[in-house]
């Protein structure tokens, strides 16, 4: 009987790998976490959670997370990947995917964030945290509208007040020269 050659891969492990690659492309963020001690459970309700906010947990073996990594470029997490790894990867807010996670870990302290890729900024434990504190995408959003609104709105308030003391002064005018008080 022979050997199999080493570079030969068996098809399944190559669905896996390819799997993951496409996982991990498609998305522009993903958090690395270390889900030891985690029952099947605890997963489950992380993956709830996550699908709340279009993300998605994988549980994956580090030699083929690595290689999803280093085709997508994010190889400065390689040195992340030692023990059980699971990988959040989506379509969603970042800041509001960081959330979830790190919420989920407060209530689950066996398990830990091993780092993460957000577009080209690789981020250890403790920036996942940071981005987490930070207002999702929308909130800010909103905040930029208003702050870029507020001129506006203030250059109107400060044209109508002198409108209405235009009309003020014409009706105390009228009043005054003896006719009828101006309609204001």
């Amino acid at each position: 009987m022979t050997k199999p050659q080493a570079n030969s891969k068996r098809p399944e492990k190559l669905s896996a790998i390819a799997e993951i690659d496409e996982f991990v492309k498609n998305s522009g963020y993903c958090f690395i976490l270390n889900y030891g001690g985690l029952t099947v459970e605890q997963l489950s309700a992380l993956r709830v959670e996550l699908g709340k906010h279009e993300s998605t947990l994988k549980v994956v073996k580090n030699t083929y997370l690595a290689k999803a990594l280093e085709d997508k470029g994010w190889t400065k997490l390689e040195s992340v990947l030692s023990g059980p790894t699971a990988l959040v990867a989506g379509a969603g807010d970042p800041a509001e995917v960081a959330k979830a996670v790190v919420e989920f870990l407060k209530k689950n302290e066996q398990a830990s964030v091993k780092g993460a890729q957000l577009e080209d900024q690789t981020l250890d434990a403790a920036q996942v945290k940071q981005l987490s504190e930070l207002p999702g995408k929308d909130a800010m959003r909103a905040k930029l509208l208003g702050t870029l609104n507020a001129p506006a709105t203030d250059m109107v308030r400060v044209l109508a007040a002198s409108l209405k003391s235009v009309l003020y002064v014409l009706k105390a005018k009228a009043e005054k020269d003896g006719g009828a008080p101006a309609e204001a």
